[in-house]
């Protein structure tokens, strides 16, 4: 039988080279002393690709040996041959593998040209009258393309029709788990969690029925439920599936096996977010332990384990252990070049380390990490790089902890230059370290540049974000403080301050710690001016706020 797919390719690909600088685009926020938060590693800019690990590349559709018993259950009651299946089953993997060649050239537009002929043959056959399988499998496919491409909405549409036909098919249908298996990941990526588990529970029955409740064709639905479960806060349900995922992992492929480690990830990170740190530990321990029982301790993949092995560690109240933990993954990941320097994800653990540094006091070691990221940005990127903002930002933070206002001031002044020559002046990223330095030249006893500069980040935010966004409240509530020492009118002072408080109830809530402290300055800056009458519903809801917040501290 001859296969109803029409694949087509356009007419020539149109390659793109993407110049646009990055942008940093993360709020400003003014910390207490006795603690640091540092910036993340912005996503440098390019295409999602996660799609591609989470479908694993349409290995659902493979016809590989192991999994033509599976095929073969399939197409048992159908008129469709193993061959046919396995025509499609090409077919499908070679556009699915060209959009994602094209994708990882940087080629968007070649790629959405690609997936745009598919669809409007797919389309002129659904009209048509077919709506079978073969075209849920192209749509499929399609959809998982645009989800690469970033076009969120049309992925929607597509889900749409793609619902429309597998509502209608029978369970028996080929391809119908697959289809079901990626339209859970999808749908779980678009937030749309109950369409998700729908989607999942349904090609969960349907591989039960093929192979039973202990077949390892099981994994992915349960790991799709599972992560689903953790996502809506339902821990006591993901924890349930997780381990069921792991025993049946467990009994198929042994106690060591390598596929244990996504279920024992993603269980050990719904005991830490449920405060189980000491279940969190013994998962990632385990991980751990079959990494180094596969490659040797000093393998990459050990190195990346450690980490997650820390962050459980620093869970549980053992910060220094964990310290220790962290630095030896971090030094295996670099001793096995498992993974470059300057990448993304090596450049956020080493400021997840330099972080808990801080937290422990041991402030110049963290300050010697966020150096080091510095280092490495620059001599990739080059001096003044955008990405360089980032690690210019958690330096002055480190400083200023440390109470060295003057190098946070050359540091700030530095990230500011960078970020005015490669943004536009009223863009709202260029407020971050401009904020910053305002902070630090309030410190530094220098009011009038720092009101200018407080000034100028109110507009801007303004600008971006509306008059009553939180941050807008951030850069008011700096421009109160050093309007303040100014020695500005106190009834202009005081309705800044209002408008802080009103920003602060609608974002963080009423009985929020920034609620309490905006109110303690109303009512001091009220009682300064004599003004009791209006002092006394501030005073009393501040007084009960206090009251509340001592209840909720145990003794």
């Amino acid at each position: 039988m001859a296969s109803a797919l029409l694949l087509l390719s356009p007419p020539f690909y149109r390659n793109l080279s993407s110049q646009h600088c990055q942008k940093i685009m993360v709020h400003m926020q003014v910390l207490p002393q006795q603690r640091i938060k540092l910036y993340p590693v912005p996503l440098r800019k390019g295409y999602a690709l996660q799609w591609f690990s989470t479908t694993a590349s349409l290995k659902l559709l493979s016809t590989s040996p192991k999994n033509l018993q599976r095929s073969k259950a399939l197409v048992d009651n159908s008129s469709i041959t193993i061959d046919d299946v396995n025509d499609i089953e090409r077919e499908l993997q070679e556009f699915f593998t060209e959009v994602k060649s094209m994708l990882v050239m940087g080629n968007q537009e070649g790629a959405i040209d690609l997936l745009q002929a598919n669809y409007v043959s797919v389309k002129g056959q659904m009209d048509a009258g077919a709506k079978g399988m073969e075209q849920a499998a192209i749509l499929d496919v399609i959809a998982l393309g645009y989800m690469g491409v970033g076009d969120f909405e049309f992925v929607q549409c597509l889900l749409g029709e793609l619902r429309e036909i597998v509502d209608n098919a029978q369970n028996d249908e080929q391809f119908l788990d697959s289809i079901l298996m990626h339209m859970g990941s999808m749908y779980a990526t678009l937030g749309k969690f109950e369409d998700a588990m729908l989607v999942y529970q349904r090609g969960l029955e349907i591989l039960e029925r093929l192979f039973g409740i202990n077949s390892t064709f099981l994994i992915t639905p349960l790991l799709g439920m599972a992560k689903v479960f953790g996502l809506i806060r339902r821990s006591t349900k993901a924890i349930e599936v997780y381990r069921r995922a792991i025993t049946i992992l467990e009994m198929s492929r042994g106690v060591e096996c390598e596929d244990l480690v996504i279920p024992l990830f993603g269980l050990g990170n719904v005991f830490i977010k449920e405060g189980r740190a000491e279940d969190a530990e013994s998962s990632f321990n385990r991980i751990v332990n079959i990494y180094t029982g596969l490659y040797g301790a000093n393998d990459g993949r050990v190195g990346m384990a450690m980490c997650s092995l820390a962050h459980a560690m620093c869970a549980k109240g053992t910060v220094n252990e964990a310290i220790s933990v962290y630095r030896k993954g971090l030094q295996v990941i670099k001793n096995s070049n498992y993974m470059a320097l300057d990448d993304d994800v090596m450049e956020k653990m080493r400021l997840d380390l330099a972080e808990l540094l801080h937290v422990a006091g041991r402030e110049q070691e963290g300050r010697e990490l966020l150096e080091e990221c510095l280092l490495i940005s620059e001599r990739h990127k080059g001096h003044g790089h955008p990405s360089s903002v980032t690690h210019l930002l958690n330096l002055a933070s480190s400083y200023s902890r440390s109470k060295n206002f003057v190098e946070a001031e050359r540091l700030l002044r530095t990230s500011l230059r960078i970020m005015s020559e490669e943004v536009d002046p009223a863009d709202q990223s260029i407020t971050v370290p401009m904020l910053h330095l305002a902070v630090t030249l309030y410190h530094l006893k220098q009011d009038e540049e720092a009101e200018r500069l407080a000034l100028e980040a109110v507009r801007i935010r303004e600008d971006s974000f509306g008059k009553k966004s939180l941050p807008v409240g951030e850069a008011l509530d700096c421009l109160a403080s050093i309007q303040t020492r100014l020695g500005k009118d106190h009834g202009e002072i005081l309705e800044l301050l209002k408008r802080v408080l009103n920003i602060q109830e609608k974002e963080l809530g009423y009985e929020s710690e920034e609620v309490m402290i905006t109110l303690k300055k109303i009512v001091f800056f009220l009682d300064k001016m004599g003004k009791k009458d209006e002092k006394l519903p501030f005073q009393r809801r501040l007084s009960l706020l206090r009251t509340k917040s001592k209840q909720r501290v145990p003794a």
